[in-house]
């Protein structure tokens, strides 16, 4: 959609909207942030863009300053680190410029960049907290420990978040939607305001490929996990009650965060693009769209920050030293191990083995040994067993 003015000023500069005579989007004489409310925008902007860029930026400078933190989880992290410093470098500086000057100023080209290049970078930090999220969930139910020295599938599930997102984030660029100005006219996305089928069609995959389905990949993992931590805390009780309510702390931040960063700018858009025209007013607009932005803050702090082996680095670079202490080398924390296993007896009663323990190897296979054996003896009858490991 092109760019366009209005004449009129704004009659009563405290007012949160009025009229002014800079670049909007839509029709002429739509209502526009006032200054004071640009204002606002840019403190926000301005806040989250520099903790943005820090925090993300101390994270790839741990990475890569301790070898500690090199493991094949960890890789994931940094690829949604990368992705998030990417938006307060790229994205985050051009808004902030156009909210203090309460107009867009780099041209149709620049809008069409910045709508990119932010859709773009979201949707890599989006799809790969979902990645992030499967990958756990897969180490969870494996039957062995997992090989903490195989990067192949980190570096797979990086290589496919970019890939699927870029899939997403193209069209527009060759006639699928397009990108334009959005809300007051201060920052640039996909363009919500369009009805017509081409347009429509479009929002609808974006939000439920780049949106719905992501989520739904969060939570179906992230709940299976913590229905093993469950099971096993109605075996094996003390510590493992602590430990259930930690896992369950995690899982209910890492889902409000998602919720609260990326809801609103979803629910918006669809609004938007299947309400009446005008129904969502700038000053909602813009709401929706900085606590999207916001997402870069809150990722390092739940997903690094909070976790004990990136917190004893951070220490350690802190004090100037250059081995953190670290309970060990590899995974991102703590590794817990729990074996859940139910074995039939002859009679149908039931008992059931549990560990918290991390076993060693030499342990593992002796387990796995007398199971066997038993099982050719024809004592017992290996009916289920359940491998869970998970990261607190």
């Amino acid at each position: 959609m092109a760019f366009h003015s209005s004449s009129p000023s704004c009659s009563d500069s405290s007012s949160v909207t009025c009229r002014s005579s800079i670049q909007q989007y839509g029709p002429e004489n739509h209502p526009n942030l006032s200054p004071t409310g640009h204002l606002l925008v840019a403190v926000f902007l301005g806040v989250i863009g520099s903790l943005g860029f820090f925090n993300n930026l101390l994270v790839l400078i741990l990475f890569c300053q301790y070898k500690a933190l090199r493991s094949p989880i960890n890789l994931l992290l940094m690829n949604i680190s990368l992705s998030d410093l990417m938006v307060c470098i790229l994205g985050t500086p051009f808004s902030f410029a156009a909210s203090t000057q309460g107009r867009w100023l780099i041209g149709e080209t620049g809008c069409i960049w910045y709508g990119f290049i932010n859709t773009l970078f979201g949707t890599v930090s989006l799809v790969s907290l979902a990645v992030l999220s499967y990958e756990r969930y897969c180490t969870m139910l494996r039957s062995t420990e997992a090989d903490l020295t195989n990067y192949k599938k980190a570096w797979l599930g990086i290589l496919v978040s970019w890939i699927y997102s870029l899939v997403w984030t193209l069209p527009p660029l060759f006639g699928w939607s397009k990108y334009g100005p959005e809300g007051p006219g201060t920052t640039c996305s996909v363009n919500w305001h369009s009805h017509d089928a081409n347009n429509i069609s479009y929002i609808i995959c974006l939000f439920i490929f780049c949106l719905a389905l992501p989520f739904a990949v969060i939570v179906y993992c992230y709940g299976r996990l913590l229905f093993a931590v469950k099971q096993v805390s109605g075996v094996n009780k003390g510590n493992s009650r602590a430990r259930e309510q930690r896992v369950l702390v995690m899982v209910i931040v890492m889902v409000v965060c998602f919720l609260l960063c990326w809801l609103p700018y979803g629910v918006m858009a669809l609004v938007a693009t299947f309400g009446k025209p005008g129904i969502i007013s700038p000053s909602a607009s813009i709401i929706p769209s900085v606590l999207a932005k916001s997402s870069t803050v809150y990722n390092p702090i739940i997903y690094i920050f909070l976790n004990k082996q990136f917190y004893r680095c951070f220490t350690a670079l802190i004090h100037c030293n250059k081995d953190a202490l670290v309970s060990s080398n590899k995974g991102s924390s703590k590794t817990t191990k729990i074996i859940l296993t139910v074995r039939k007896l002859p009679d149908t009663n039931f008992t059931v083995n549990a560990s918290s323990t991390p076993p060693t190897s030499s342990v593992a296979k002796n387990e796995a040994n007398n199971a066997d054996n038993k099982t050719h003896n024809g004592n017992t009858k290996p009916a289920k067993t359940l491998v869970a490991h998970y990261t607190i």
